[in-house]
């Protein structure tokens, strides 16, 4: 008996210690969590706070590495892959500053001459050709850098289908389809049937919006957008950069966060860059909070001339004056502002070769970017929304404000007002004039023939 109690007993002494043993290590690993969270949390707060200031500190930044990372410019392609050929008919320089919070997006017309002499023109010399002769994007890089005067390292080259598969895994994007979209192409097995309006577009349907140009011809007639919108080419061009900057907020969003496995599985096999994956973990923790209406859009300014003056070929012949100015605004307005508040000219970053160019484009660049009287702005106002009554209460409001509205009358009804920058007005006298409206989407689009500062084309948003 004496036996069976004594084990009784080591028993119940054993179970004890290792109910010691046990409370002592959960309190040991609770104390590590504490202090891992605790340490979490407060380089996570150094490094800015919030979902951005996590994502830096998982990726290992501290709070000096986001000061050390310069703005980032990108040449977008969007390759057509449905013919046999593979067209970039989507070009575009994007650019991101991490520390300003600051983009821009540039469309360049994908019928862009490259070559030398127009009189001799030929449609390998267009700018979309560039891509599907050489089979690789250096040849069109080295053409942007040349028509822009950027030093544009990296590229992007997007295939329709991942367009397609990274909108339908977001969950579909919300746009304001600018009109009503009908067209059909057999011979491309290209149907396209949308309604103008707010909608989710998936991705078949975000396709169609970013492929249209013009409807089917009816009774010898050709719908395409408004002029005011941008006809054709341009009118795409402004679509394809409204629409990157939907999918962005809604790509951006946390809750696809956790999608980025499929995001990236996505991009593998249907995007070409030579961006690594080193750099990009750098930028993407500040872009999460990107707040996309800070984005700068705009097309590269242009004529195209008579074919009788180009061989017969349609292209469009950028104008350099009016493209080096669009180009300081954009992309060196920042550096501008510390030229002037350093009492310098040099401009930190860019290589000696660029500077002699970048001294004459600065005092351009600051002329464009002093704001101006409302009362010296001229106005064109045109009615998008469907309404009468609308053109005189938003001529009104303008005038209200000190503008003058130079010219007014009716377009081809859209969905949301439209504000766009025709001559050197700066970006404080858009965001005013958009403040007077109340609503408004913000772009450039100069012309060195336009009578009036803006053209304001009110949507039914209004």
């Amino acid at each position: 008996m004496k036996k069976k109690q004594i084990e009784k007993d080591k028993n119940r002494e054993n179970k004890r210690r290792k109910k010691k043993t046990w409370k002592k290590v959960l309190l040991v690993i609770l104390l590590i969590l504490i202090i891992a969270i605790g340490w979490f949390t407060y380089r996570t707060y150094k490094n800015g706070g919030g979902l951005s200031g996590m994502l830096a500190t998982v990726v290992g930044h501290d709070e000096n590495t986001k000061k050390n990372l310069k703005e980032i410019r990108v040449l977008i392609l969007g390759v057509s892959t449905d013919l046999d050929s593979e067209l970039t008919d989507t070009i575009m320089v994007a650019s991101y500053n991490p520390n300003t919070q600051k983009a821009n997006l540039l469309s360049i017309p994908r019928d862009t001459y490259t070559g030398k002499n127009k009189s001799r023109a030929t449609a390998s010399q267009k700018i979309n050709s560039l891509y599907n002769i050489n089979k690789n994007p250096e040849k069109t890089l080295e053409a942007v850098n040349e028509l822009t005067g950027l030093d544009i390292q990296y590229y992007v080259v997007v295939k329709t289908e991942a367009l397609i598969e990274v909108v339908d895994a977001i969950g579909g994007v919300e746009f304001d389809v600018p009109i009503d979209m009908k067209y059909d192409d057999p011979t491309q097995d290209l149907h396209i049937d949308l309604k103008a309006g707010l909608q989710k577009l998936d991705g078949n349907k975000a396709e169609q919006l970013l492929r249209w140009r013009h409807s089917n011809t009816k009774n010898g007639v050709m719908t395409t957008y408004p002029s005011e919108y941008g006809n054709d080419d341009f009118g795409r061009m402004r679509t394809q950069r409204d629409f990157i900057v939907a999918t962005m907020k809604q790509t951006l969003k946390p809750g696809n966060i956790f999608k980025i496995g499929q995001l990236l599985e996505i991009a593998n096999k249907n995007v070409e860059t030579n961006i690594e994956l080193s750099l990009a973990k750098d930028y993407v923790p500040y872009a999460v909070e990107f707040n996309t209406d800070e984005i700068k859009t705009a097309v590269l300014p242009g004529t195209t001339p008579d074919v009788k003056e180009t061989n017969g070929v349609s292209i469009f012949v950028v104008n350099k004056t009016e493209a080096k100015e669009l180009i300081n605004s954009m992309f060196y307005e920042e550096e501008n502002n510390d030229s002037e508040n350093n009492t310098t000219n040099s401009i930190e970053g860019n290589s000696t070769s660029n500077s002699s160019t970048n001294s004459t484009t600065n005092s351009t660049s600051n002329k464009t970017s002093t704001n101006t009287k409302s009362s010296q702005i001229t106005i064109e106002l045109l009615n998008g929304s469907g309404d009468k009554n609308k053109l005189s209460e938003a001529k009104k409001q303008l005038e209200d404000a000190g503008y003058r509205v130079k010219k007014t009358g009716s377009t081809t009804a859209i969905s949301k007002t439209i504000i766009t920058n025709k001559k050197g007005i700066s970006d404080d006298n858009l965001k005013q004039i958009k403040e007077a409206l109340g609503t408004g989407s913000i772009s450039t689009n100069k012309s060195s023939t336009s009578i009036v500062d803006v053209t304001v084309v009110i949507g039914k948003d209004f």
